[in-house]
């Protein structure tokens, strides 16, 4: 079952999943929520705009998290590094803090940004690792080998139900276009199974508006399975299975400390000469366990006809869309000894040439997933076919039928400049009240 699952989908990883739909004819379905955005003439808040580099290598940092210190308003960077920040003018006197893996975090007083382009230049935590204590590899392709077979030593072995909020939207430029949010029931199998992970989706909602789309509707194909096949450990043949492992150079970046513990960063590279759309990017590995805690990578681009093949379902024929950068991130979190898919986030660019048209259109698309709880899924089961969604779904449509004002209560507004950490705190409180009704019905 799971070659057949896997052959459907080889071309390249996620290539069937992250698909854009264009449609000539545009229809305007009933927003579900509406989506706080403050607009230009707002003079509530301020708006800061940079850069966050590497301060060695001045490469841009994708991912990186900037947060204003105790408040849940955050962002992260783009694939070029590139952030912008809406801070509200009630707390313009406060601090943000940037951060990202393996790198020293700063904690900048608002006061020192400026209206024009900021940059921010971070530090490599660098740890020396004591070759007593630890046994080092002799090389980072057999580092990261042994880490894909000790898959079923170290991450989950039983099936296990998890909750998990899911968020996807597509911007114009750095305008908000299309917002869609999820709850969703995700069927986790072992990480030894060859049996794919199911998903049912529990509550959501949508807001679009369609002003801003040009003359097409644009769609994002796979909905919560957008995130959830970015988990390497459970689904290693999209990037590293066994005869893709050779195509690709490893080498040891520097080790770090990350929540007290040591952590190899291995950097991984598309070998020259190979033309397919591979990836390059990094891996942090325990040093003592060889445990993935963390991937951020982003797909080569070595062909931009054949890369547009792997994500454009459909288009108008007067109009070219090319792939300008797609970046993943995973990140795994441990309890009892065992780590467990936690978080992912994938952060695709596409541009849009029309004929005959001076001015081309450049869009942003970005699916993020928190595992918000979990427990033993004892009797191994999953629900019915029909019960559960297709890895075609296209969430923004799904869930005009799933709105629920009961469920949603008070968080009746889809806040874009918000963690998705700030959103699961509130989507944790209105599910505890609805199997606390569920419980109690007869």
């Amino acid at each position: 079952m799971r070659q057949k699952y896997i052959q459907v989908r080889k071309k390249s990883f996620l290539a069937v999943l992250f698909i854009m739909l264009f449609m000539g004819a545009l229809t305007i379905p009933k927003a579900s929520a509406n989506f706080q955005e403050p607009q230009e003439q707002d003079i509530t808040y301020i708006q800061y705009k940079g850069e966050v580099m590497d301060s060695k290598t001045k490469k841009p940092m994708v991912f990186a998290t900037l947060s204003i210190d105790e408040t849940n308003i955050s962002t992260i960077s783009n694939t070029e590094g590139v952030f912008a920040l809406k801070v509200p003018k009630s707390i313009a006197q406060g601090n943000v803090l940037v951060s990202f893996l393996g790198y020293k975090s700063k904690l900048i007083p608002l006061s020192q940004f400026k209206d024009g382009n900021n940059k921010i230049y971070m530090d490599i935590s660098v740890v020396q690792l004591s070759e007593v204590s630890l046994s080092i590899p002799k090389n980072a392709e057999s580092l990261v080998r042994e880490t894909l077979r000790k898959r079923g030593q170290n991450y989950f072995k039983d099936p296990t139900l998890m909750t998990a909020f899911y968020r996807e939207s597509i911007k114009k430029r750095k305008r908000n276009v299309s917002l869609s949010e999820a709850v969703v029931n995700i069927y986790k199998t072992p990480y030894t199974s060859t049996r794919p992970d199911g998903v049912q989706l529990y509550k959501a909602r949508k807001s679009t508006d369609y002003s801003r789309l040009d003359t097409i509707a644009l769609k994002l194909q796979g909905g919560p399975f957008n995130a959830l096949f970015v988990d390497i450990m459970k689904y290693p043949e999209y990037i590293f299975e066994e005869e893709s492992l050779s195509k690709y150079d490893f080498t040891f970046d520097h080790s770090t400390r990350i929540n007290d513990r040591h952590i190899f960063v291995v950097q991984f590279t598309q070998k020259p000469g190979i033309g397919e759309q591979l990836y390059h990017g990094k891996l942090y590995i325990d040093a003592e366990n060889k445990i993935l805690t963390s991937a951020i990578y982003s797909l080569n681009i070595t062909n931009k006809k054949e890369a547009s093949k792997l994500f454009v379902r459909r288009k108008p024929r007067n109009v070219k869309v090319w792939p300008n950068e797609v970046a993943y991130r995973v990140d795994y979190r441990e309890k009892n000894g065992r780590w467990y898919y936690g978080y992912s986030n994938v952060l695709m660019e596409f541009k849009i040439n029309w004929d005959k048209k001076l001015f081309n259109s450049v869009y942003s698309m970005t699916s993020e997933m928190a595992v918000t709880d979990w427990e033993r899924n004892l009797t191994n089961e999953m629900p019915k076919a029909r019960e559960r969604i297709k890895t075609s779904i296209i969430l923004g449509d799904e869930a005009i039928g799933f709105a629920d004002p009961d469920f949603w209560g008070e968080y009746n507004i889809i806040e874009p400049d918000k963690s998705i950490e700030s959103a699961i705190k509130k989507i944790r409180r209105q599910l505890k009240k609805a199997k606390s009704k569920d419980t109690s019905a007869p």
